[in-house]
């Protein structure tokens, strides 16, 4: 979206400076309608990032300083999820608007406090769900809505990390599980495809290395069951010792057929930790179930390859696209918000679920 002649870029004060954050900074420098007004890291990668971008902008290790310094129209917070509520609330209270990272808090009453801060200080806070601005995503949660009730979603996202990501996935255990970081995602998939309310969840965990924090653990299985009758589970393990045979499951069935996303190169060895590698879908495959008086199918599988298949850093581009319309249009982002703290509530009682050993409730 380009800014018109009368509208002021907004100045965005880019909070963590890792894989998202950096991404995020790019489509904040390739878009009319955005300037950096400055940039935050408690480390050094403020200064890495600087010198991709070419230089020359204000570079803070003090979050609060930065605010108060830049005066910024828009804060993106791409930090660890500890961090999220604190950061969020602070920039609405200096009256700015907020691009967070999934997930919104690191805790169901965390998400809650943000989003009555946005509501309080009249500001938009637009949530880091990726999915939601792809095309072949957008596809596969159409499709599936196509197949009938009840639906069951099969995912999973597992991801062999070894090196920078075994770092950047040992300190997101400080505050989360795999199943709740990257759960969120999935989840709300999941409740795009059914509409229906979640009655309860059950979860298992297991802690496959000692190189955690005590009482995390790196691989979570979950499973949802909504008030139509559809279920649905996800898994995701990280770490050196996660299987890549089966780290990408992308798949629902409904009484007329099937729907799955086939990501024949993503899925190869290797790719599992691969950020781009995530979201990327190559071909949805579109299977129906209809058969003839001799049992034998009526129709062959449908293959859909859609030509829009934008890369990591255009799907940030998206979502910023995205948050410079929430700002300009005032729209009315209730329904995503609302959206963000209910998979996050489904998230936590599945890890609850894990902890516990029982099958949670969530009416």
């Amino acid at each position: 979206m380009s800014s018109t002649q009368n509208e002021n870029p907004v100045r965005v004060l880019v909070v963590g400076c890792g894989n998202m954050g950096a991404s995020h900074a790019f489509a904040y420098q390739l878009l009319d309608g955005f300037e950096i007004c400055g940039i935050v890291s408690t480390g050094k990668s403020k200064e890495t990032l600087n010198e991709k971008l070419g230089g020359g902008y204000a570079l803070y290790s003090d979050y609060k300083a930065a605010l108060l310094e830049t005066k910024p129209d828009a804060v993106c917070i791409s930090t660890y999820p500890d961090t999220h509520e604190e950061f969020a609330i602070l920039a609405l209270e200096h009256g700015a608007h907020v691009f967070i990272e999934k997930p919104l808090a690191a805790t169901v009453e965390g998400a809650k406090n943000v989003v009555e801060a946005a509501k309080k200080a009249g500001k938009q806070v637009v949530v880091g769900y990726i999915l939601r601005h792809h095309p072949s995503w957008e596809r596969f949660v159409t499709e599936a809505r196509e197949l009938g009730k009840p639906l069951v979603m099969r995912m999973n996202l597992n991801q062999q990390s070894h090196g920078y990501m075994w770092g950047v996935h040992r300190n997101l255990m400080k505050s989360l599980s795999p199943i709740v970081d990257c759960g969120v995602h999935y989840i709300d998939v999941m409740c795009q495809m059914t509409r229906s309310k979640p009655l309860r969840v059950n979860a298992i965990g297991a802690r496959l290395t000692e190189d955690i924090p005590a009482g995390n653990y790196n691989y979570g299985q979950l499973q949802i069951w909504f008030e139509d009758g559809s279920v649905g589970w996800y898994e995701a393990g990280w770490g050196p010792m996660i299987s890549e045979t089966a780290f990408f499951v992308k798949d629902v069935i409904g009484p007329k057929g099937s729907v799955s996303i086939v990501a024949k190169d993503a899925g190869a060895a290797g790719k599992s930790a691969s950020v781009e590698a995530h979201t990327k879908t190559e071909s949805i495959r579109v299977h129906h179930a209809a058969l003839n008086d001799k049992d034998e199918f009526v129709q062959e599988d449908t293959w859909i390859n859609l030509e829009d298949e934008p890369d990591h850093q255009e799907l940030c581009n998206r979502e910023q696209r995205f948050f410079l319309s929430a700002i300009r249009e005032n729209m009315d982002l209730t329904d995503h918000l609302q959206d963000a703290v209910t998979s996050l509530q489904i998230a936590f009682a599945c890890d609850e679920s894990v902890r516990t050993g029982r099958t949670v409730d969530l009416v």
